[in-house]
């Protein structure tokens, strides 16, 4: 497997996993007492499915199928709002710890994915990507320590 189609499908699952947990995050803080939280959620769910799908449609532009169940360390990231629920309930800060934490994750996931050898048109779109990754981590660590 080439280092492209790896990094690829384990991105493609960790993003996956970011719009399910940011929409849920969403859905978790419309009601709470921090409602204008939910907006950035539901902004950063649909650009976590636009990440996925731009990476797939280079994936299928090149002959690989890249949208399929990821790596095992995705796997074991999977409901990453769902396990800390166990724990912060719904509250609006645990809500943001647990999103703080899938962010911190996705950012590492990007991370591994540039120190592989990726072609470079895939590694552009991974890097600009991976920016875009990190000031969302920013976004929700600034909303957190501001709460």
């Amino acid at each position: 497997m080439s280092d492209d189609k790896k990094a690829a499908k384990d991105l493609v699952s960790i993003l996956k996993d970011g719009e399910r947990g940011y929409s849920e995050a969403a859905q978790k803080l419309t009601d709470s007492d921090r409602p204008e939280w939910a907006a950035t959620m539901t902004r950063y769910s649909q650009q976590r499915a636009q990440f996925a799908q731009e990476i797939v449609d280079m994936g299928h532009a090149y002959g690989d199928d890249v949208d399929e169940s990821g790596s095992v360390a995705a796997a074991a990231h999977r409901g990453w709002l769902a396990l800390k629920d166990a724990v912060t309930g719904d509250s609006p800060t645990g809500v943001l710890d647990a999103a703080l934490q899938g962010e911190d994750h996705s950012v590492d996931a990007y991370d591994d994915a540039l120190k592989q050898d990726l072609s470079d048109g895939f590694r552009q779109v991974v890097s600009r990507q991976h920016g875009e990754v990190v000031a969302a981590r920013d976004e929700v660590r600034s909303l957190r320590s501001a709460s």
